[in-house]
């Protein structure tokens, strides 16, 4: 893209969905704009914003090996916490000093290339004949643009998500792991997962969900937990149900979807069962869940006996607690199969950047097994990289889990892509609330139909225009 593209139109809509989403760039959100620069001179420095602490070591190793091999570049690392990151990267584009490169998500990168905000780095790829062969299947794919003749980012890694479990209170339960591999669900009774999640389940005096007498309004121990409901998503909430429930997904085709699904029947049949696990004590209400206390958190302290999580808190779930600490498959639904969101990273280029061939250089560094075979030793993510993800897997087994609870997906053919759409952000803000309310009893599930109007209104808005 054009610099004069950028300049004219770029800021322009950049700075109307900050208006528009956000309504801020306080004082504190351009602190990051005014990062002073380092390097040996000569160097050309290339500043690399990330937002996983616990990833930092491996990426300032892979900047070290990148450096030696091209002494003309200088890599500057800044990271930022999750919940300041996007805010940091589109009020630095406002400020038309953002970094060269940057990690982007699937979420946030249907909004920058729609507004032009990302160098379109194909050109290079066909250049160098830059092997995408070797990323775990579908992960390229997910950063081209709709018409497939622009990419924005290279891979580099994958996640999927997986039933955290206390090995303990499995076994004094009465579960084996072999019993876990083997959950099946179904919105009619639950199946054997909802009987192991009561079995789980412990009331203040020790009595067990699926036994006589439990009082479901004071449990000591829930069978299940998890932290929201999960707004339009669900990643870690309710998309191991609904993804395996009638062939349900958020949108009629990934990438780019402009119609969602929210007002399917079986979707509202699956949130409807998960719900009914509040009601039956196996789950926390909804206040209590999102009350500020962790899932991480009650899991180590023994609130929880399971939950549903990422593999990128593998690390932190292993350094968070004591207790004794597994992992084992989403359970089997009503489709006859498990499922998983996978979601991938990669890394983007501003297209504001002065270095765009240099940016190009570390990115394809970063996309190469020289680096991610680094990450996977660090035990913190699964590389994109497939002959990277079996070393990462031999990491994380040396950690004590059971890391083909997340591989097992895509051996399988279970993952559902994270779904791409230019609007994300306003989709979610709409299903925030409602879905909020139908977790918490105040409305039914039923109520997401005319929330999916409302979505699907938004996403067929101003189509067209600047």
């Amino acid at each position: 893209m054009k610099k004069s593209a950028y300049t004219a139109s770029g800021r322009r809509m950049v700075t109307a969905v900050l208006a528009a989403t956000l309504g801020l760039i306080l004082a504190g959100g351009l602190a990051a704009c005014s990062s002073q620069v380092s390097g040996k001179p000569g160097q050309t420095v290339l500043r690399y914003w990330l937002w996983d602490s616990g990833q930092l070591p491996g990426y300032r190793q892979c900047a070290a090996d990148f450096e030696k091999q091209n002494p003309d570049i200088h890599i500057q690392i800044e990271q930022f916490g999750w919940d300041d990151y996007w805010t940091q990267i589109t009020a630095s584009m406002v400020a038309e000093n953002a970094p060269d490169v940057f990690t982007d998500h699937t979420q946030q990168f249907g909004k920058y290339s729609s507004l032009g905000q990302l160098l379109d780095i194909e050109p290079y790829v066909k250049a160098e004949k830059f092997n995408l062969s070797h990323y775990a299947p579908g992960l390229a794919e997910q950063w081209e643009s709709a018409d497939g003749k622009h990419r924005y980012g290279l891979p580099k890694d994958w996640d999927t998500e997986a039933l955290f479990y206390n090995q303990d209170m499995v076994k004094e339960a009465g579960y084996t792991q072999e019993d876990l591999w083997n959950l099946e669900w179904n919105p009619k009774d639950g199946g054997t997962y909802e009987k192991f999640l009561a079995r789980l389940t412990v009331d203040v005096n020790g009595v067990r969900g699926d036994e006589p007498g439990f009082d479901k309004k004071h449990v000591k121990v829930y069978g299940l937990g998890y932290n929201e409901a999960g707004s339009g998503y669900g990643q870690v909430q309710w998309s191991p149900y609904a993804l395996t429930n009638g062939g349900w997904t958020w949108t009629e085709k990934n990438p780019w979807g402009m119609h969602f699904n929210y007002d399917d029947p079986k979707f509202q049949e699956s949130i409807g069962w998960w719900r009914s696990l509040i009601d039956k004590g196996y789950m926390p209400p909804l206040s209590v869940a999102s009350s500020g206390i962790g899932t991480v958190e009650s899991l180590g302290s023994g609130g929880y006996a399971s939950l549903v999580e990422g593999s990128w808190n593998i690390a932190t779930i292993a350094n968070a607690t004591k207790l004794p600490i597994q992992v084992a498959p989403t359970p089997i639904g009503p489709d006859g199969h498990r499922a998983s969101v996978m979601n991938g990273l990669a890394d983007s280029i501003w297209v504001g950047t002065k270095h765009p061939k240099e940016s190009w250089r570390w990115v394809k560094y970063l996309g190469s097994a020289q680096c991610q075979d680094v990450i996977a030793k660090q035990g913190t993510v699964f590389p994109a990289i497939s002959s990277s993800s079996k070393k990462a897997i031999e990491t994380f087994e040396g950690m004590g889990f059971d890391a083909r609870a997340f591989s097992v997906h895509i051996e399988e053919g279970t993952t559902v892509p994270s779904p791409v759409v230019d609007r994300w952000a306003q989709v979610d803000a709409l299903m925030k609330p409602t879905m909020s309310s139908v977790l918490a009893f105040e409305s039914e599930p039923s109520s997401l139909t005319e929330a999916n109007k409302r979505v699907n209104t938004l996403m067929r808005a101003n189509r067209g225009k600047d």
